[in-house]
């Protein structure tokens, strides 16, 4: 048995609700955010949480009030900067003609919109250009790029080229210029530059930051520059917005600079100056302050969607634009294809699990493969995989002779790297992407010997041997303890999201005061302790799993809660809610 598996399980739950061992902090972590309530007067409740960040006493002032002046690398820490900026700069001062060639997802459109946010503000401008999914696939292809060339001066590609060789080699007559972050591999495409902390010779210090951050970095550099020359460059705060957007869609770790990024960017957002931003959170029903979580779960889908499901190039137009009646058409659009994209999603999702559950869910991979399946909702779906078994995903749209997927990996197994070995291997057509993402295409002869291999990579990394996630929790906490100054405070130590998660408490020994199914199947609670103190409660999904029918036909009988806290904006009321992720009976 492992140390976790020894220790008694918290409030003795060995089995939740949701089938999990819940696992509570440590007499270490105990003794250490007792320390540190004494010596700071901060909350106990934060005092966890900071700690559990591996936060001490003396560095709790500066991590609740994080400056990204304080926290921002050097650019030139990353190879090529100097150069790529340089180029850039070039290319704006002598009037060149400019291409940026993006992804279409939130990342890639995030960072094309910087760019032509910065030259708008030089009064410059350049080609947009974002490959069709279906049609072209991931990343600059042989035509775009020759095509771009005989046009431009300039091509600079963001969340994309590092394991473009052909396609750069074919930009004949325009220099290339890649901002990266996707995984390199052994050797560089022949480009005048390749800024990726994910080079082979990089460190990997920075492999955290997503594309978006990358941009961001050399228009601090290209800023720099121009000071150095007598001259201003634009407002780089301002376009923080676009960075927090895309560090949280593209699910980077919200740890140092990141941390900063978002945290800076919500601010940014929260005074609606862009106007493509704030017509999607428009159209989105966002009536407060946006959060990590709004960008996550209600704008990121929606910029996501034109990319998956519809024309590739809207999400990126969309945060570019400066034109009003130019960004309500395009929020509109892209709210109506999100709509369609989940009931695609729906569909494959109900066929891939019920073909990953025959093939058998206890391997060191998880996947299905489908005919038509719609290549938008691949990665939704093998996220949805992974969430369901805690293994690394992989689902996969068949379409003639080849399968084009996306998947989706677990903490501590890299994904990118097994998929690239594969590909290396010549068991896939193309692969690549990072550790926690990844994407490939596939001839269909070679799909189950493909997977036979992905699978024995990731059983070498230990992906074979997880067991079903355990949830970790902050620590107890009673119902009359939960106020919305508490939750605030708690926020202090945001912002949360992956590879930063947002505290979780439990409520031990609760009464079930008021249980009702709303939607098609979320699950809405109050419960107290019996001494006042009464909470509301929500837990989507909770109806499609046995958490939502034992809290509704509780009979009286009283729970462990387990959740994550937050507050509830209602008619510019401010009320406690927690979001409800597990239960327990109270024995």
């Amino acid at each position: 048995m492992n140390a976790i598996q020894d220790k008694p399980a918290f409030l003795n739950v060995a089995t939740s609700a949701t089938g999990r061992r819940w696992i509570g902090p440590s007499v270490e972590e105990d003794r250490l955010s007792e320390a540190m309530a004494q010596e700071t007067a901060l909350p106990a409740p934060l005092c966890r949480t900071l700690v559990q960040r591996g936060v001490t006493a003396q560095e709790a002032p500066g991590f609740l009030t994080p400056k990204l002046r304080d926290l921002l690398p050097d650019p030139h820490q990353m190879r090529d900067m100097e150069k790529a900026a340089e180029r850039f700069l070039r290319a704006v001062i002598n009037t060149e003609k400019i291409a940026i060639f993006a992804d279409y997802d939130v990342d890639g459109g995030s960072s094309a919109a910087l760019l032509i946010t910065w030259l708008r503000d030089m009064g410059r401008q350049a080609t947009l250009y974002v490959p069709d999914r279906i049609d072209e696939g991931y990343g600059p292809n042989d035509e775009a790029m020759a095509a771009l060339a005989r046009d431009h001066d300039l091509i600079i590609c963001v969340d994309c080229g590092t394991l473009s060789h052909g396609p750069i080699a074919a930009a004949k007559g325009a220099d290339v210029v890649v901002l990266d972050h996707h995984l390199g591999g052994e050797t560089l495409p022949p480009a005048h530059a390749v800024v990726n902390p994910n080079r082979q010779d990089e460190s990997g210090d920075l492999g955290h930051l997503c594309a978006a951050a990358v941009v961001f970095m050399m228009l601090v550099e290209a800023n720099r520059q121009l000071r150095a020359a007598g001259q201003t460059g634009p407002d780089l705060m301002a376009m923080l917005d676009l960075v927090a957007l895309a560090t949280v869609a593209d699910v980077a770790p919200l740890i140092g600079v990141n941390r900063a990024f978002v945290r800076q960017g919500l601010a940014v957002m929260s005074q609606r100056q862009r106007i493509g931003l704030t017509a999607l959170a428009d159209v989105a029903g966002l009536d407060q302050a946006p959060t990590s979580y709004h960008l996550g779960f209600l704008l990121g889908p929606r910029v996501n969607a034109g990319g998956r499901i519809g024309k590739a190039d809207l999400g990126a137009r969309l945060l570019a634009t400066d034109d009003r009646h130019e960004a309500e058409g395009f929020a509109a659009r892209l709210d109506q294809l999100n709509t369609e994209r989940r009931e695609v999603e729906a569909a494959v999702r109900d066929l891939a699990l019920e073909q990953a559950t025959a093939r058998g869910l206890d391997g060191p991979l998880v996947w299905a493969a489908g005919e038509g399946w719609h290549p938008g909702v691949v990665g939704i779906v093998a996220a949805r995989l992974k969430e369901a078994t805690n293994r690394p995903a992989i689902v996969i749209g068949l379409d003639g002779n080849e399968g084009k997927g996306s998947g989706r990996s677990v903490s501590g197994i890299d994904l990118g790297a097994a998929i690239q070995r594969t590909a290396s291997e010549g068991l896939l057509i193309k692969g690549g992407g990072h550790k926690m993402a990844a994407g490939l295409t596939v001839a269909r002869d070679q799909l189950e010997p493909a997977m036979d291999r992905l699978g024995e990579l990731l059983a070498k990394q230990g992906a074979a041997d997880i067991g079903p996630a355990d949830l970790r929790l902050d620590g107890l906490l009673m119902p009359g303890a939960a106020t919305v100054e508490l939750i605030q405070q708690i926020e202090s130590a945001g912002p949360f999201g992956a590879g930063a998660p947002a505290p979780r408490f439990a409520f031990p020994d609760c009464q079930i005061l008021f249980a009702k199914q709303v939607g098609a199947n979320h699950l809405k609670i109050s419960f107290g302790d019996g001494i006042g103190a009464r909470i509301d409660a929500i837990s989507f999904g909770a109806m499609d799993g046995p958490l939502g029918p034992l809290l509704m036909d509780h009979n009286g009988a009283r729970f462990h809660l387990a959740g994550r806290l937050e507050i509830n904006t209602w008619q510019g009321r401010q009320s406690v809610q927690l979001r409800l992720e597990d239960a327990a009976p109270a024995h």
